[in-house]
């Protein structure tokens, strides 16, 4: 039987049923897990390690396919149809579920204008020794504008609302008691905002982009899907 054969394999690997269940559970109600976030996410992704092609089995089973970034030590779901970083894409209809990051406007702006930075830091060799950029609230704000005509979200509320969502989806990092009023704040972007955000969403924003290159306006274009 199936079952007979995963409690084999997870012997070996020595991982119980119950570590392994926690580990598929952890993967689908979160979709991303990262190995610095913190200890728990650590031992997590040690433990997927050791387990890896039986939790890809598993999820395979359901159309669910699994992005491994070992240099940056991170593992994402995706859900059946949607395109996967480094692999063809999957036949069928995209997957409207759980999965798929659905994301207002204001997030896929902010979402578009970090990768862009991302972008430009990796030219420039200004990345960490963990892959990370580190932007101001300031520069951010000031690429928005200049990119998209808009700034970040007036209303602290708001603000805050944007960027808790991006550092749940693991795509920014920063600490929880900083005010991100100020301009001056840092924002830690993830290396994994390079999968995350597509090459065609890049492209679909520099076509909404005017054509002169002095001209810091824009059209506000609406991407609805960024992954």
């Amino acid at each position: 039987m199936w079952l007979d054969d995963l409690e084999q394999r997870l012997e070996k690997a020595g991982v119980t049923l119950d570590e392994y269940r926690e580990l598929c559970l952890r993967l689908l109600n979160y979709g991303v897990l990262c190995r610095d976030e913190s200890q728990v996410e650590q031992q997590l992704y040690d433990r997927f390690i050791r387990v890896s092609e039986p939790v890809e089995d598993y999820l395979g089973i359901v159309g669910i396919r699994l992005y491994h970034d070992r240099r940056f030590a991170y593992v994402r779901l995706y859900p059946p149809g949607s395109r996967v970083p480094g692999m063809e894409d999957a036949p069928g209809e995209a997957f409207a579920g759980g999965l798929r990051a659905r994301l207002r406007q204001d997030e896929v702006a902010l979402l578009l204008v970090l990768r862009q930075l991302y972008d430009k830091a990796l030219r420039e060799g200004q990345l960490d020794d963990a892959g990370f950029v580190t932007e101001s609230l300031e520069s951010i704000g000031i690429a928005m504008r200049n990119q998209l005509g808009r700034g970040l979200p007036e209303k602290l509320t708001e603000r805050r609302r944007v960027f808790e969502r991006l550092r749940r989806l693991r795509l920014v990092r920063y600490r929880q008691d900083q005010p991100l009023e100020g301009g001056e704040a840092g924002l830690k972007i993830h290396p994994m905002i390079v999968t995350f955000v597509t090459d065609e969403a890049l492209d679909a924003l520099d076509e909404a982009l005017p054509s002169d290159p002095d001209d810091e306006g824009g059209d506000d274009g609406e991407p609805d899907d960024v992954s």
